[in-house]
């Protein structure tokens, strides 16, 4: 396997690799510190536990496929995939700081947080698929 960023123009590059980064990291964190994660689940899907280990392998398997030009459309619509199937954690995040009385600042956070979801999908859509 080659990794190749074939990118035009430096700003594409630095998109991909910090894109790369950022779910990779991401991935990593759900594997090496699945606990923290488990809290922001919806009480309504099963296997929490599971599903924030798979979403973990995913984010991982989606950050260095999009290093590869060969899998970097496929790894982009699969990252755009995982963003929509997370969001209902990042409700779940702001229902329980709403419920435990959380700060206003972190609550403020949270629900900035929601659209930023919108901004990511965008990015990584304008990043791995558009550019083709």
């Amino acid at each position: 396997m080659t990794v190749s960023l074939g990118a035009r123009e430096p700003r594409l590059t630095l998109s991909i690799v910090l894109i790369a980064a950022i779910f990779v990291g991401g991935g990593v964190l759900h594997l090496v510190k699945p606990e923290a994660y488990l809290s922001m689940m919806p009480p309504w899907l099963p296997a929490a536990m599971a599903l924030v280990l798979i979403s973990g392998v995913f984010e991982i398997v989606g950050g260095v496929g999009v290093l590869v030009p060969a899998t970097r459309v496929a790894a982009g619509w699969g990252l755009i995939a995982l963003l929509v199937a997370v969001f209902p954690a990042n409700v779940q995040m702001l229902l329980n700081a709403r419920a435990t009385h959380a700060s206003a600042l972190w609550m403020s956070g949270l629900v900035a947080r929601l659209p930023l979801q919108a901004v990511m999908i965008y990015w990584v859509f304008r990043v791995t698929i558009r550019t083709r």
